[in-house]
Parts: structure tokens; sequence; C-alpha cells
């Protein structure tokens, strides 16, 4: 059977503490879709030639697609900063984006909101909006009759620790809506993936690259964030409606969800 893995990248911060400030009020949790033969046969190969052929990638020495460095134009991607080099990745990164098989859910949490509804209880938002991510994609597995797992990019010691007991929970108990025995059946594995941004993984590469266009978007929608310049994020913005995760026509709850 051909397995799937949600790679998951975040934008924002956890912090509820910042959660006034309209710069920090967001977090979102983008997970990316893909079956692992695909990521294999097609994902891969088309990375690692658009890094040799535009880059110039050294075999010793791979490069990891950070949005960050690419907006930026820092090192690795230096070669950015000449015109047309940089028209030539964007038109190619279009077309990628557009291209390849993947299916994103984007999960936003508002913690101003979630600070004042839930005064007492306070679940931490990350793990929030962790828990309603792997509602979704169990969704999605369903509706497939395939099964998975889940590869998250790490956020260091102690809370890598945190992360990986709060799946376990899941794993084991499951959510207020969706049993434990729905995770056993479609879950290949009890344990959640977690590896550093510094590892060539092409799936969270690709997480990372729709992460913050997909929150941009999300904003955008709720009138949170006004469409000022066009930029970059817009233009990916546009390629990738229709990976989004839909149950039937029905894009948000599913594909797109806000809590609380």
């Amino acid at each position: 059977m051909n397995k799937y893995r949600i790679y998951i990248d975040e934008t924002g911060n956890s912090d509820l503490n910042s959660s006034a400030n309209l710069n920090h009020r967001f977090l979102t949790l983008t997970g990316v879709i893909i079956s692992l033969n695909y990521v294999r046969e097609v994902l891969h190969p088309e990375m690692e030639e658009i890094k040799n052929n535009i880059l110039g990638q050294h075999p010793d020495d791979p490069i990891i697609f950070h949005r960050k460095e690419i907006v930026n134009k820092k090192h690795p991607f230096e070669k950015l900063r000449d015109p047309e080099i940089e028209q030539l990745f964007n038109k190619t990164i279009l077309e990628k984006l557009s291209k390849w098989n993947y299916k994103i859910i984007t999960i936003l949490i508002d913690k101003k909101e979630h600070k004042e509804i839930y005064q007492i209880w306070k679940y931490d938002p990350y793990h929030y909006c962790l828990a309603i991510l792997m509602e979704r994609y169990l969704f999605h597995l369903e509706d497939n009759d395939v099964q998975g797992d889940v590869l998250i990019e790490s956020r260091g010691g102690k809370e890598d620790i945190r992360l990986k007991k709060s799946f376990s929970h899941l794993y084991h108990n499951g959510t207020e809506y969706i049993e434990s025995l729905k995770f056993h059946k479609y879950l290949t594995s009890k344990q959640i993936k977690v590896k550093p941004k510094i590892a060539n993984i092409d799936g969270l590469q690709l997480a990372d690259l729709i992460a913050h266009p997909s929150r941009r978007q999300f904003l955008l929608h709720l009138d949170f964030q006004k469409k000022t310049k066009e930029v970059f994020g817009d233009k990916i913005i546009e390629v990738i409606q229709s990976k989004y995760y839909k149950k039937g026509n029905k894009l948000f709850g599913y594909g797109m969800k806000k809590l609380p």
C-alpha cells in the first residue's frame, strides 16, 4: 500500500503573553500531505535539480530551502541577487508548486481570542493546533482509504519532548471528535517523527515554502492583514489554491481551520 506523510511547519509562536501584539497574535501550523512514493520518485529529484541547476549546489554542502534566507537572499541563496537568476528561480518554484501532487491543511489560532475565552483552561496553542490538524489529516486518510505518518520540524530540546508526549496522548486517547481507534487504523506509527530544519527533508522544505503564504492568505481572508503591496508570496497563494484539502467542495473547516 502507498503510504502518505504529513510534513508540518509552524509560523508564529505559541506564547499567549504576546497575543495582544498584532504581529504575534496568530500561530499557524501548515501540513503538507504527500505520498512517500511521490517524494522519492518526483519531489526529491526535482528539488535537487533546482538546487543543482539554478543555485549551483555542491554535493558536500546541500542547500536547504528556507523561506527567510530565500527572501533575504542570504547564504546559500546569494545567486538570487542576480535578477535573471532570481526570475528563473521564482518562475521554476511557481511551476513546481502548481505541478507537484500534494494537499495542504492550515490551522490558524487567534491567541488573543483563545486567551480571552479560556481564562482558566489554557490549552497550549501549539498543541491545540496540532490536535485539530491531526483530525483533518485523519479525515483525508480516511477519504482516500490510505495510511500515513507524521513528520514535524524540531522545536528543540524540551519542546520536542512535550511535542512527542502530546502526540502520544492523541494517539492513545483520541480527541473530542475522533476516537483513538481511528488514529490506530490510519496512522502507521504511534510516534511523531521530529527532524531539524537543517536536515535535507524535501517535504519539510515544501511545507516551509508554503506555510507563510498560506498564513498570509488566511489573514487576508479574515481582514487581519491588508494587501498593501504585491509580494512573491501572493503569487504562491495563487498557484496553491487547488492544493487545499476539501471535504466535498468545503474548504473552511477542513483545508483551512480557524481556532478557537
